[in-house]
């Protein structure tokens, strides 16, 4: 593939820093953890490793609420740590990604510290302020993801500013010019330091509505969540002004300018808006925006084929430009091997289907820290709980902790499991002990050794890797479809259910690939036979 294309099917591999790999046994992950391991992420023939962020911070959000977007918080390391880190991977041409969280600081950011003391200073239109309403109320009624108002009064001001997430997190404001000025020049720090791309956090986050107008009600019916409980207010609203904006499609132009200053770097923006799927395929196209756009609609409790094919169809039909990536794991929501089970079992059957699925989709594919042993959610006390977003809506919903507790490594430190020689920031669950990577790695049916298979298999196929996609009319539970690259169409069937399924071919298979250890199909004449959580792949004509 062409430099500039190196991304089109790439498998990226999100390394949760705080929990991969602790190398000094502070009980949390860092840098030289992930340099330590690199090997190992080498092994599962992934092409690309998505950081997220190790950027100064403190800590409310997890590195999400940075203070200093051009160094490191010292619990990851420094910036030595992280040209090593660069050096390694490019040496074993893995590529890096870091995340970038642009629409919002931390309330410790300097840039804030200055805003916040008057009116006219000169960071005093860098942040979205506004004034109460007559009657000292916020300035209007939007809400913050994470629970109540997203408006937060300030006394030195006499002034409301915004907080689309914690109250810790103000909002930039990004109808200031130079806000946008200092943004790109923060994001160029790091390509000039070498990095292949950046994922892009809550992008379409940037701008707000200048006229602050109210959101709508949204109906009891309407309300669903995506990367949020539905039970939270914020799936009360439409939210039309408090992202997704006009104004920032011209931002997303400025970023693929400057990336094109670097050939061969990429952009992923994370998206999730009231029409994600539209806002995908709008940010993606006319090839001067982003490269790749990725939403939660894979990261729902709809396990159903029927709501996989719309989800990928309607992005088809809408992204005629762009690339997708799709993802059914990360590290805002429960681990798939969780939340797509059957009666609540993680079954290493499953898994393996659920790599093979998500890697034959069309598009380039996320796969989260810990999908390739078959995590599933860890189970979190109350009182172990880290994230702020569990604690303030426990028990109804338990927050990120679950999917965020740590790597395990050796099923021989059976405390630690490997990751630390001391407490780590979130135990590690004993359940993920027992899958851990030195059991797997000696288990040549394991879900690792699996992963790793499927991985190498995938890559001498570009039609997996660019092919078009084409769905083909089945009833539940299979999900079946066609990828065709330069006149050659390979047939993807599978069985999403624990019971026995058949599918009916009606083109002729050439070769069929059905020794890999995922598939478990056997073909009859034109039946294929599939056990529980089969997979089939096949040329045909």
């Amino acid at each position: 593939m062409a430099q500039q294309q190196w991304y089109k099917g790439a498998v990226i591999y999100q390394v949760y820093p705080r929990s991969f790999q602790d190398s000094n046994n502070d009980g949390i992950g860092d840098l030289k953890g992930i340099i330590n391991r690199i090997d190992y992420i080498k092994s599962l023939g992934v092409d690309a490793i998505w950081i997220s962020p190790f950027f100064k911070s403190p800590m409310k959000d997890f590195g999400y609420d940075i203070s200093d977007y051009r160094d490191i918080d010292p619990i990851f390391g420094d910036l030595n740590d992280f040209d090593e880190l660069i050096d390694q991977a490019h040496k074993r041409d893995i590529k890096i990604i870091i995340d970038q969280v642009l629409s919002h600081t931390s309330d410790q950011h300097q840039w804030f510290l200055d805003s916040r003391e008057n009116q006219n200073n000169d960071k005093a239109d860098w942040y979205v302020w506004a004034d109460a309403k007559d009657d000292g109320t916020a300035p209007n009624n939007w809400l913050s993801i994470f629970g109540g108002g997203a408006w937060q009064w300030e006394p030195r001001r006499g002034q409301y500013y915004l907080h689309n997430f914690l109250t810790e997190q103000p909002d930039l404001n990004f109808h200031n010019p130079n806000v946008r000025k200092a943004v790109l020049e923060n994001v160029e720090f790091w390509l000039k330091k070498g990095v292949d791309g950046f994922r892009l956090d809550a992008i379409n986050f940037c701008y707000h509505d200048a006229q602050l107008r109210d959101n709508p009600a949204k109906p009891k019916d309407k309300r669903q969540g995506r990367g949020f409980s539905e039970d939270n207010p914020y799936a009360f609203q439409y939210h039309y002004y408090n992202n997704t904006q006009p104004e920032n499609i011209e931002f997303m132009q400025d970023i693929r300018a400057l990336l094109n200053k670097y050939p061969g770097t990429v952009s992923l923006g994370e998206i999730s808006s009231e029409d994600s799927l539209a806002t995908m395929a709008e940010y993606t196209q006319g090839g001067d925006k982003l490269h790749m756009g990725y939403s939660f609609e894979l990261l729902t409790n709809d396990y159903s084929s029927e709501y996989i094919r719309e989800t990928v169809q309607t992005l088809e039909q809408r992204m005629l430009e762009g690339w997708p990536c799709w993802a059914f794991s990360n590290h805002d929501v429960e681990r798939v091997a969780s939340r797509w089970s059957q009666n609540g079992e993680i079954n290493p059957a499953q898994c393996k289907m659920l790599t093979a699925l998500l890697a034959s989709l069309r598009g380039s594919v996320c796969m989260y820290q810990g999908e390739e042993l078959g995590l599933g959610e860890a189970s979190v006390a109350f009182e172990d709980l880290q994230d702020p977003y569990g604690i303030t809506f426990w028990p109804n919903f338990k927050g990120r902790d679950g999917c965020r507790t740590p790597m395990p490594w050796d099923d021989n430190d059976s405390e630690h499991a490997g990751f630390s020689n001391t407490k780590p920031w979130l135990p590690v669950d004993n359940a993920h002990t027992q899958r851990a990577v030195s059991v797997q790695d000696k288990d040549s049916d394991s879900i690792l050794n699996a992963y790793r298979e499927f991985m190498t298999w995938r890559k001498q196929h570009a039609v997996l890797l660019e092919g078009d996609i084409e769905f083909i009319d089945t009833a539940e539970p299979v999900l079946a479809f066609y990828r065709t690259l330069n006149e050659q169409t390979m047939l993807c069937v599978f069985n999403l259910a624990q019971t026995n399924q058949t599918f009916e071919l009606t083109k002729t298979v050439t070769e069929a690939h059905d020794s890999l250890s995922h598939c478990n199909a056997t073909l009859d004449g034109n039946t294929l036979n599939m056990s529980g959580f089969a997979c089939y792949f096949a040329f045909v004509n």
